[in-house]
């Protein structure tokens, strides 16, 4: 299949797989993209040919930068001990004493075959941790060791599993030749994360002294430089690749040395970037992952040295024995911190060990590595049991994952992450049990809260000069409102007051419409401005609805007017001044005819039998009547449209930023009287931010 198909494929199953995980949430997202790898495989033959080098350069070595760079500092270092002796020597261990279990379980495979086997499992996959990790209330030491060893461990993995394969494949092992090695690649891989890192951010700081602040050139440096890393370490200097992008990593997170030129504006781009690259690729990982195990199972399951449940039985007895090995380092290693060392504070549990053994789960770097195993040995003979060994490792991948996700958070101490997202708000740090928690709002109400006291605050600076750019932002404000308060289930308090000012602009609307109709049905005005009011009162309806929550039919949407819209483009393009003037002056005559119909109207349902006034604010009627009165006056006093729009488009600005300031100044009321926790306020300031950072930069693109 084309690269370009297959790339468009993924990328769409990974949006699928994440709109189900919305709705499926007691399965993670990772076993849902899993198993639609498994439905493309078996059902449309979809391949991909997975090549070990590629795959950790194109998928590992960015992901794992992204985790040292975002690995907490603080917990990095207390945990340096743990991490690595996991990494290290946890993996060497599991490595020898599960080769001689593998090797017992399964006499026919070659001693060397089942280190290989084991080699590659004993390693965690960094993606499927912390895809695991976001469902279940881990403990903070138990999630930040198993991904700090996952980060790490990757390079004693797979180098334990290059040299086992080797020597099935050349029938010779040296041990002082591994051990050489291993200490080489893993040293020069650290030496050259340190060194390349270092000089980025010294090209970068080069860069600033002679004013180059491009963010997008910035941002572009830091998605390539874990590729130019890991190429640069594995290709032309035959280190460890995975330790050279992950030591850049955190480096890059705690360096004191750290790039003059980071910018907010670079930070944030950077941060977003990132957010997308790794959304794309975990998704796409574990989609692979799916794809290839039908793969990696096939040969085992035609044919008939080994039964498909024998071999299965095979992966589970060695999933579990991993497992207990696992186990039992970590509540070892916790026992000797605690009563020898007396580094570690807290008592041996084997409940946590437990949950750190089942955390570490395996993924796509298992995979990548075991497929990689030649289908010929020296000699020519096949390699032995490579079908065996691909069944297993796959069916390894599969029995981690779900017994993660079943078990973990069956017995992780607290609810899962869901759960508990609502109730983490309240939560202040070390506070005495007595104490007593104040009643915060929620995110929603602050929201609710912020937007009417942006109203207000543009109600009260309106003038004649600014009517039109306040009722519009209002309007968007309305929006915004009803919106949030869809999921109070409308409750009457929420929603009396806007569906009252609902009511009075459809009424105001409709009189205009009929207006419009009557001057054109009476031949006072062109075709052309009938056009151009009508498709503005298509979208002052749409956006009417959309704030009341009704559907309209395609053919009132001002966006699916699509034909309208290419004969409109054709028609302005034959415009001569003569029209063009034509259709100015009959502009003005339906802004002041319409807007008087607009206010008859609206006096008129107002005295209506069936109709009570009080219903409706006086403030509210009163803005509207003066923002159709003020349509009238401009109208008789038109001159220039298009510097009438210039005004128009500062207004909007100015307002909205002054909108913008109104809402912290709110947030800021809320902080003050404690009705928001430490959390929302942040998430509100955020939103604040980034809608304030949305508006100046369309203002910055309209005006270049």
């Amino acid at each position: 299949m084309e690269i370009l198909e297959a790339v468009l494929i993924l990328l769409s199953l990974v949006l699928i797989s994440n709109v189900a995980s919305h709705y499926i949430k007691a399965i993670p997202v990772s076993l849902i993209q899993v198993a639609f790898g498994v439905i493309i495989a078996i059902l449309f033959d979809f391949k991909i040919e997975l090549d070990t080098t590629w795959f950790l350069l194109l998928f590992i070595a960015p992901l794992l930068f992204n985790d040292g760079k975002d690995f907490p500092k603080k917990e990095l270092w207390e945990l340096r001990g743990p991490i690595f002796e996991n990494a290290i020597w946890l993996v060497f261990i599991t490595t020898i004493l599960g080769g001689f279990f593998v090797n017992w379980l399964v006499p026919t495979m070659p001693l060397g075959v089942c280190f290989a086997l084991i080699a590659i499992l004993s390693p965690t996959d960094p993606v499927a941790v912390q895809s695991i990790s976001k469902r279940v209330n881990l403990p903070k030491n138990i999630l930040h060791l198993v991904s700090g060893e996952s980060l790490i461990n990757d390079a004693s993995g797979l180098i334990a599993f290059k040299y086992a394969s080797a020597a099935v494949v050349t029938g010779y092992f040296s041990i002082s030749k591994a051990a050489g090695d291993f200490v080489y690649m893993a040293l020069m891989g650290f030496i050259i994360g340190v060194v390349l890192m270092g000089l980025l951010i010294a090209l970068q700081n080069l860069l600033h002294s002679v004013n180059f602040n491009d963010a997008i050139f910035s941002v572009v440096l830091q998605v390539l430089t874990p590729f130019v890393i890991y190429v640069v370490a594995e290709d032309f200097l035959h280190a460890s690749g995975v330790i050279a992008v992950v030591t850049a990593g955190i480096l890059e997170h705690t360096s004191e040395h750290r790039v003059a030129s980071q910018t907010p504006e670079i930070s944030l781009l950077a941060e977003r970037t990132w957010d997308i690259i790794i959304y794309c690729l975990n998704g796409v990982v574990f989609l692979i992952l799916g794809i290839e195990l039908p793969v990696a199972m096939e040969s085992v399951i035609k044919s008939n040295k080994y039964g498909t449940l024998e071999s299965f039985g095979y992966a589970f007895a060695i999933w579990l024995v991993i497992l207990i090995i696992r186990t039992v380092w970590i509540i070892g290693y916790q026992s000797f911190s605690y009563y020898v060392t007396k580094k570690e504070t807290k008592k041996p549990k084997f409940s946590v060990a437990l949950l750190a053994g089942l955390s570490g789960v395996r993924g796509a770097i298992t995979m990548a590595g075991v497929l990689s195993v030649p289908t010929v040995i020296a000699n020519g003979s096949p390699f032995p049991d490579r079908s065996l060994m691909l069944f297993i490792a796959a069916s390894v991948i599969l029995i981690s994952l779900i017994a993660a996700t079943i078990t973990l958070p069956l017995i992780a101490p607290g609810q899962t992450l869901e759960t508990r997202a609502s109730s983490m708000e309240n939560e202040e740090p070390e506070e005495d049990e007595d104490d007593i928690q104040p009643e915060y709002v929620d995110f929603d109400v602050a929201s609710l809260y912020m937007l009417n006291s942006a109203i207000a605050n543009l109600e009260n600076s309106k003038s004649e000069d600014n009517q039109r750019a306040i009722f519009d932002i209002i309007t968007e404000y309305q929006f915004k409102i009803r919106k949030l308060q869809k999921k109070f289930h409308d409750k009457p308090e929420f929603t009396r007051d806007v569906n009252a000012i609902l009511a009075l602009r459809r009424t105001a609307l409709n009189g205009y419409r009929n207006s419009l109709n009557d001057l054109y049905t009476q031949k006072l005005i062109g075709k052309d401005a009938f056009w151009i009011t009508s498709r503005r009162l298509n979208q002052e309806e749409y956006r009417l609805a959309q704030i009341s929550g009704e559907q309209q039919s395609w053919h009132t949407m001002p966006h699916f007017n699509w034909f309208s819209r290419i004969f409109r483009a054709i028609k302005i393009w034959q415009w001569n001044e003569v029209e063009s003037r034509s259709t100015k002056s009959d502009l003005r005559l339906i802004q002041k005819v319409c807007s008087q119909s607009a206010i008859k109207h609206l006096k008129e349902f107002l005295r209506r039998d069936d109709i009570n006034e009080q219903d409706f604010s006086a403030q509210t009627v009163q803005f509207i009547m003066v923002y159709y009165e003020h349509q009238i006056q401009q109208a008789k006093s038109y001159e220039d449209t298009e510097q009438e729009e210039a005004i128009y488009e500062h207004q909007m600005v100015d307002l909205k930023m002054q909108a913008l300031e109104s809402q912290r100044k709110a947030i800021d009321l809320l902080v003050d009287n404690n009705h928001i926790s430490p959390i929302t306020r942040l998430k509100l300031r955020q939103n604040v931010n980034y809608e304030e950072t949305i508006l100046l930069n369309d203002y910055k693109k309209e005006n270049e």
